[in-house]
């Protein structure tokens, strides 16, 4: 029988190349891969939506939205996914909060780990919020799309999950877009070719 090694690998290796893409200059938006995730979806079980989110407040210092929005405390952010349910996103992935988790929510919610299934994109710059105008149906405008918003929508026919996370130093706004990996690289064409006319990093 043969021995196989799974190893875990970036969904973008090949289509995200780093460099300066588009108009010359300062580029007007930024692309990030987010690597090394973790990845949760948490599904409170029927009668245990206050428990769950009890237990989430203890374990991450921070209460799970109970609508669509985005919650940030130290190294961890809950995004709301659903009624009576959130994904845990850690940029910074590691075995032992996973462990922790499963332990937290044994027997009030059901987790699926989505850390390989999911591919998140970090999108930030001046001129964002124009270059995700052209593939998403959202308002992004700074008095309706607030940092903390959140939303379930529709990338170019696949359902993307995307939060505004606090601005970066400067105060351009910065998103993160979780999609499925098995779109990933077309989708990533998608973002990065309405962002070429602004000047795009990618990395």
């Amino acid at each position: 029988m043969g021995d196989f090694s799974w190893t875990s690998q970036s969904s973008l290796q090949k289509a995200l190349v780093p460099g300066l893409y588009g108009e010359g200059g300062a580029p007007g938006v930024e692309l990030t891969e987010i690597r090394n995730i973790l990845l949760v979806q948490v599904m409170a079980r029927r009668g245990k939506a206050a428990e769950t989110a009890k237990v989430a407040k203890k374990l991450f210092a921070i209460e799970p939205p109970s609508r669509p929005g985005a919650v940030s405390g130290k190294g961890v952010t809950l995004i709301w996914s659903g009624p009576d349910q959130f994904l845990v996103f850690a940029p910074q992935g590691e075995g032992k909060l996973m462990e922790r988790i499963v332990d937290a929510f044994a027997g009030i919610a059901s987790l699926s780990d989505q850390s390989d299934g999911r591919c998140v994109l970090r999108i930030s710059g001046q001129r964002s919020v124009q270059a995700m105008a052209k593939f998403l149906s959202i308002d992004f405008h700074d008095g309706v799309f607030l940092v903390g918003a959140a939303a379930t929508t529709s990338l170019d026919h696949t359902a993307a999950n995307i939060w505004r996370s606090p601005d970066a130093p400067g105060g351009a706004p910065v998103y993160h877009i979780a999609v499925f990996t098995s779109f990933a690289d077309s989708l990533y064409r998608v973002i990065a070719d309405s962002s070429l006319e602004y000047g795009l990093q990618a990395s």
